[in-house]
């Protein structure tokens, strides 16, 4: 098939989202190096630990290799030294030029959106925060500029109805995987072409963080219930309830006409937000310093006042 024989790949990732692909392209050509950030302290405790991609490049026994600076001298050399006719990445960081240029046929990125849309961090996100129903993922060739340069493959995936941003994150792991595989062998086979991006078409994804998620309960109930998926299970979309921050992680729209902004009403069966325009039903909620729980936990033990309304 392909017109090199025994390539030099390298992989360079970092969440869990990137394991497939690392498995996956390790399986059909054999990796040669992992790249992966420094060990970062996470959870409560703040205990040092590795990212998802080194904790399986270690068990498939690939070598992983961690700079603290993509420029360092040092990794530079080892990077020729391996000699890639291929780097792959997939969720990780910006690459310099001395990095992206060193590959004999390309460095190329798996991208978790139908490029050009939703270039930046956080495309899983923004798919589900403006209601789209189709994404997919694309791979291209690394150039200077984000998420910009000429696209290799790309794979559409439906989104199915009240999908929240891990529920999406979770389905396209595999198709990730998939296209990182199939974009390898299309680089070592020579037999593609590529395709420029329309950067008229281009819209951004920005990170999302706790100090933006805050819901509006001015906008119609579909963008609310929209909002709430996007940022659900992380950072969490959130109103202030009886003076503290209530996270709303799964949602639905409702026939009610609303009318009342941010007023709330619970029963024994349900928990309603009413919105600038249509209402919504609660499904999963979190509380602050508690786990996420589905709505009819939450109802089973709440003793509090049946109307009011969110700020």
């Amino acid at each position: 098939m392909a017109n090199v024989k025994n390539p030099s790949i390298i992989f360079m990732g970092t969440p869990d989202f990137a394991v497939p692909a690392l498995e996956a392209i390790n399986e059909r050509f054999g990796l040669k190096a992992a790249v992966v950030p420094p060990d970062k302290p996470k959870g409560r405790g703040k205990k040092i630990s590795p990212c998802e991609v080194k904790i399986k490049a270690l068990e498939l026994g690939i070598p992983v290799l961690q700079p603290a600076n993509l420029k360092d001298p040092a990794f530079l050399e080892e990077l020729k030294r391996l000699n890639p006719d291929i780097i792959a990445t997939l969720a990780f960081r910006i690459l310099p030029e001395e990095v992206f240029s060193l590959p004999k046929i390309a460095t190329f990125n798996v991208h978790a959106s139908l490029l050009p849309k939703y270039r930046g961090p956080a495309p899983i996100n923004w798919a589900i925060i403006e209601g789209e129903k189709i994404t997919g993922v694309t791979s291209f060739v690394i150039e200077k500029g984000i998420d910009a340069g000429k696209i290799i493959l790309a794979k559409p995936f439906e989104i199915p109805p009240d999908f929240t941003a891990g529920d999406l994150w979770e389905a396209l792991k595999p198709l990730a995987a998939q296209v990182a595989v199939e974009t390898c062998e299309l680089l070592l086979s020579g037999d593609f072409e590529l395709v420029e991006q329309d950067d008229s078409l281009a819209t951004k994804a920005p990170k999302v963080f706790p100090e933006t998620a805050k819901i509006d309960w001015s906008e119609n109930a579909e963008k609310v219930k929209n909002f709430a998926l996007g940022h659900s299970p992380k950072p969490g979309a959130w109103t202030i309830w009886n003076g503290e921050r209530l996270k709303i992680l799964r949602a639905k729209t409702l026939p009610e006409k609303g009318g009342e902004p941010g007023k709330y009403e619970i029963d024994g069966k349900s928990f309603r937000a009413q919105c600038g325009e249509g209402s919504i039903a609660i499904l999963e909620l979190q509380l602050p310093g508690k786990k996420p729980m589905a709505v009819k936990d939450f109802l089973n033990g709440y003793r509090g006042k049946s109307s009011g309304f969110f700020e």
